[in-house]
C-alpha cells in the first residue's frame, strides 16, 4: 500500500511539473504574440493559462495590457485590479491602471475620509493580513525572549531594560493582531466588481419596473453590498447606492 501511495505521489509531482512547464511555454508564446502586436491571440493564450488554474500578478498584468491595447476598458481595468490584489505595491501595475482609468466615462468623487479611515489606510493598510500576522508572531517571540532575559538578569538596570522592552513587544503583538483582524475583515467583507457593459442603468429597486436613479459605464469599479436573485446592490465611492443586473458586472 505504501509503495502504491509513493508511486501515486510521484506521478502527481511529475504531472504537476509537466503542467507547469507547459504553462511557462504558453506564457512565453503569449508574450511573443503580444510583442508582435497580435493582441487578440495573446489574450486567448493568456486565458488558456488562467483556465488551467494558474494565477499570478504577471499573468493578470499582461492580460490587462493586451486588453488595454485593444481599448477594452472593462477587461483591462478588471485584470489590472486582479494583478493589484496579488501585488499591490507594483509600480508598473499602478501606473498602467491609472492610464486605463483615464479611458472611463464616469467621474466619481470619493467622500471625505474620517480620521479613523485615514488611519486604517495610512497605517493598517500598508501591510496585508498575512504580513500583520507574521509581525504579531515576531513580536510574541521577542516578548518571550525579553521576559526570559528579565528573569535571568542579575543587575537591576538590565531587569528594567528587559521588562520595558518586553512590554513594548507585548503591546506591539496586541496592536499587530488587531491590525491583522482589521485587514482580514476588510478582505472578507469588501466585495468589488467592474462594470462590463458599455452603459448600465442603475435602479432604485431590484426589478425591471424600478426607476433609473443614475447611469454607469464600462470600467467603473463598484462595491457590492447585497444580492437578490439576478440583481446586485452596489455602492459608489461618492456614497450613491442602487441596483443593477449581475450580468452587467464582473466580480473581482
Amino acid at each position: 500500500m505504501k509503495m502504491r501511495k509513493l508511486v501515486f505521489i510521484l506521478v502527481l509531482l511529475i504531472g504537476s511539473f509537466g503542467f507547469a512547464q507547459k504553462n511557462d511555454e504558453l506564457f512565453k508564446e503569449a508574450t511573443n504574440l503580444y510583442n508582435s502586436g497580435k493582441y487578440e491571440e495573446a489574450i486567448t493564450a493568456y486565458e488558456t493559462i488562467l483556465k488551467s488554474g494558474e494565477h499570478s500578478a504577471a499573468l493578470y498584468y499582461n492580460l490587462a495590457n493586451a486588453h488595454y491595447k485593444l481599448s477594452h476598458i472593462g477587461p483591462s481595468i478588471y485584470y489590472y485590479e486582479k494583478a493589484l490584489q496579488l501585488s499591490p505595491d507594483d509600480e508598473d501595475i499602478n501606473n498602467n491602471i491609472a492610464f486605463a482609468r483615464n479611458m472611463t466615462v464616469d467621474a466619481i468623487e470619493s467622500l471625505p475620509l474620517t480620521g479613523w479611515q485615514k488611519f486604517k489606510i495610512n497605517t493598517v493598510g500598508i501591510y496585508t493580513f498575512d504580513e500583520w500576522a507574521v509581525s504579531a508572531v515576531v513580536c510574541v517571540f521577542l516578548f518571550v525572549i525579553l521576559i526570559t532575559a528579565y528573569f535571568l538578569a542579575y543587575t537591576s538596570w538590565r531587569k528594567r531594560l528587559f521588562f520595558v522592552l518586553g512590554f513594548v513587544m507585548l503591546f506591539g503583538a496586541i496592536a499587530t493582531v488587531y491590525f491583522a483582524h482589521l485587514q482580514y475583515v476588510k478582505a472578507n467583507n469588501s466585495k468589488y466588481a467592474i462594470i462590463y457593459t458599455p452603459e448600465v442603468e442603475v435602479t432604485s429597486e431590484p426589478n425591471e419596473g424600478a426607476s433609473t436613479i443614475f447611469v454607469l459605464h464600462e470600467g467603473t469599479k463598484v462595491k457590492i453590498t447585497d444580492s437578490l436573485n439576478a440583481w446586485k446592490e452596489i455602492k459608489l465611492e461618492d456614497g450613491k447606492v442602487g441596483w443593477l443586473r449581475t450580468e452587467d458586472i464582473k466580480k473581482l
